[in-house]
């Protein structure tokens, strides 16, 4: 990767990545988009910020030209919960934005990366150690479009020749950017609360196993695919990734290591229960560690005392 555009740049993911790659690759040559430019101010104070709507196929185009563009990563998405609000709506952008996504990089030789999601499994999925090659039979307009983008992925690589790749990230848990209407949100919002209240409204039961990762994992992961030997990739869109899996009560008991009087109650969401409920209890990632040497750093344990410590300073600003 030399130069590369991030659209959808203001999400969870985005906010994150794009100062993560300038890190890397240099301010000038990551260009951070995105629908509005009302976002987060280092996303346009630290290196080259344009509004975008990425479901302006030609729009994206002349961005890609004009920065002279080799790889885009597309974060653009709709999520699992409040996809459901609006399916239609939810089909068109998650499609329309991996649509354009892939066809101008193959009208100009690039590459693309492009994350799936557990939610592209279903109830008919073995829920255990959920296998890289298995059955995908979603039940959310979310996870269909992650599907549908999946096999995209694929079909551009093997008729044209497109470098896609992408992963199927867990629930993400960040301490900078809040979530924005994930199945797995409550295991972000579950440290704020502890931090504030010392209390937590859980929306899904306990017992409900959900595979988790920490940002700077998800972070890592991106960027080691991308750079991968395509020579060594058997699969491409998407290699399962995870780092730990967890219900709420153990998220709880992890953060009464620090905060001892933290008390957790329970008013169940239907609608996000249903949802966690179709998702695998913990995915097989050995394809991504065989492939390209994935491995995860953080488990709950470490994760939780760094979010802790990260979330205490942010909160006392």
């Amino acid at each position: 990767m030399k130069k590369i555009l991030v659209i959808g740049a203001a999400g969870q993911i985005g906010s994150e990545l794009v100062p993560f790659l300038r890190n890397i690759y240099g301010a000038q040559y990551v260009v951070a988009t995105d629908l509005h430019d009302n976002v987060m101010p280092e996303l346009k104070e630290t290196g080259p910020f344009e509004v975008l709507d990425a479901m302006d196929g030609k729009a994206m185009y002349d961005l890609v030209k004009k920065y002279n563009i080799d790889t885009i990563f597309n974060l653009v998405a709709v999520l699992s919960a409040k996809g459901e609000a609006n399916p239609q709506l939810s089909w068109k952008i998650n499609m329309d934005c991996v649509f354009n996504a892939l066809e101008i990089s193959r009208q100009t030789r690039g590459a693309v990366f492009t994350p799936s999601s557990i939610g592209a499994f279903g109830p008919t999925t073995p829920p255990d150690h959920t296998p890289q090659d298995t059955v995908m039979r979603p039940t959310t307009i979310y996870g269909i479009s992650k599907v549908a983008a999946e096999l995209l992925g694929d079909y551009y690589y093997l008729k044209y020749g497109v470098d896609a790749r992408g992963l199927r990230y867990p629930g993400i848990i960040s301490n900078v950017t809040l979530p924005g209407g994930g199945t797995t949100d409550y295991a972000v919002e579950i440290y704020y609360e502890a931090i504030k209240n010392k209390n937590f409204m859980c929306n899904l039961s306990p017992g409900t196993y959900l595979d988790m990762m920490y940002m700077p994992d998800a972070l890592n992961a991106a960027v080691q695919l991308m750079e991968a030997d395509p020579g060594t990739l058997i699969h491409r869109n998407c290699f399962n990734v995870t780092a730990m899996s967890f219900d709420p009560e153990m998220i709880a008991t992890a953060i009464r290591k620090h905060i001892p009087e933290f008390r957790i109650d329970y008013d169940v969401d239907p609608i996000k229960q249903a949802i966690a409920n179709s998702w695998p209890n913990s995915m097989d990632d050995s394809a991504a560690r065989k492939e390209w040497f994935w491995r995860a750093k953080y488990d709950l344990q470490t994760m939780t005392a760094d979010m802790i410590e990260k979330l205490t300073v942010k909160l006392q600003k």
